[in-house]
């Protein structure tokens, strides 16, 4: 049985040889300003949200717990985990790729393997 860990991406963002980003630039973008200026470095885990695709960064910090979607065992963003609080059902990306690509298929008249 695999962890959530074996999903898990990387990030590094490597400004020793840069200005770096400017406070403005570091909060537009979601990051911790002191992480990202000049001359330092910034190296996290990632993860993939499940449902819609987006990429969070795994803050060590984080005090609340990282929503896991139950039925399909992987990792989803909080806006997805609200909506599964308030009643959506688990659709997971790939699922959402397959039935838009039968979709697809059948309005070509196109029989799918």
């Amino acid at each position: 049985m695999s962890s959530l860990r074996d999903k898990e991406g990387y990030l590094l963002i490597d400004h020793r040889a840069s200005p770096g980003l400017t406070p403005e630039q570091a909060k537009a973008f979601g990051y911790d300003p002191a992480q990202v200026g000049e001359g330092k470095i910034l190296e996290t885990a990632t993860a993939t949200c499940s449902h819609c695709q987006k990429i969070v960064l795994l803050n060590q910090a984080r005090t609340r717990e990282r929503a896991v979607c139950l039925k399909c065992y992987n990792y989803v963003c909080d806006g997805c985990a609200l909506a599964a609080a308030h009643g959506e059902s688990c659709r997971p990306w790939a699922q959402v790729i397959e039935e838009t690509h039968e979709m697809a298929a059948q309005s070509f008249n196109i029989k799918v393997l």
